[in-house]
């Protein structure tokens, strides 16, 4: 293909429209898609911490049950 039809072809297929504001929904729901994961994973974040005094009373109710060596296996 020679420079002077890529010219041609590429003014021929800039008559179409603009691509960019037919496919400007695509990164506009990719990223809600990413901030709504980002809002998901952030709703775990200290979760061990906000049950620290029912994981405490276990630990010590249970303290006798665990192996004392190795893994058990």
């Amino acid at each position: 293909m020679t420079f002077a039809s890529l010219i041609a072809f590429a003014a021929e297929e800039a008559e179409h429209g603009n691509v960019m504001l037919e496919t400007v929904w695509y990164p506009i729901i990719a990223l809600a898609v990413f901030f709504f994961l980002a809002m998901v994973t952030l709703s775990y974040k200290n979760v061990a911490n906000r049950h620290a005094p029912k994981a405490a009373a276990y630990a010590k109710e249970h303290a006798d049950d665990a192996p004392q060596a190795g893994h058990g296996h």
